[in-house]
């Protein structure tokens, strides 16, 4: 078993790997390529640190870690994407909307037989 990173930050009992420039970069790329982008900033936990959640107008997401709170709120003022606070708002039904359709193109690529059930 390996031990925590050497770049982890210390939450609680628990090390985590703390935000880098590779995840503000992606972060950065993501927004510019794609339209309609909302960011829900999700608190600190004893597993993770902060996070930026981004999501496109299809539901199409991503997820990095950031250095802090006000810094997702600021990079989101920077880049006109609005941003709420994940844990008072939740996280949009089209995301779950984009997760299900992929599940679901992803399996009928992987078995050929497969069809999914009409709603």
């Amino acid at each position: 078993m390996s031990g925590p990173a050497r770049d982890a930050a210390r939450t609680g009992s628990t090390r985590v790997r703390a935000a880098d420039k590779v995840d503000e970069t992606h972060l950065h790329e993501w927004v510019a390529a794609r339209r309609g982008v909302e960011g829900f900033v999700e608190p600190r936990t004893a597993v993770s640190e902060v996070t930026l959640l981004l999501v496109a107008h299809d539901g199409e997401w991503t997820r990095r870690r950031v250095p802090a709170v006000k810094w997702a709120h600021d990079f989101c003022n920077k880049h006109q994407v609005p941003s709420y606070d994940a844990a008072v708002v939740g996280i949009p039904q089209r995301m779950r909307d984009y997760n299900s359709r992929v599940r679901k193109e992803q399996k009928a690529a992987d078995y050929p037989q497969y069809k999914p059930r009409e709603p």
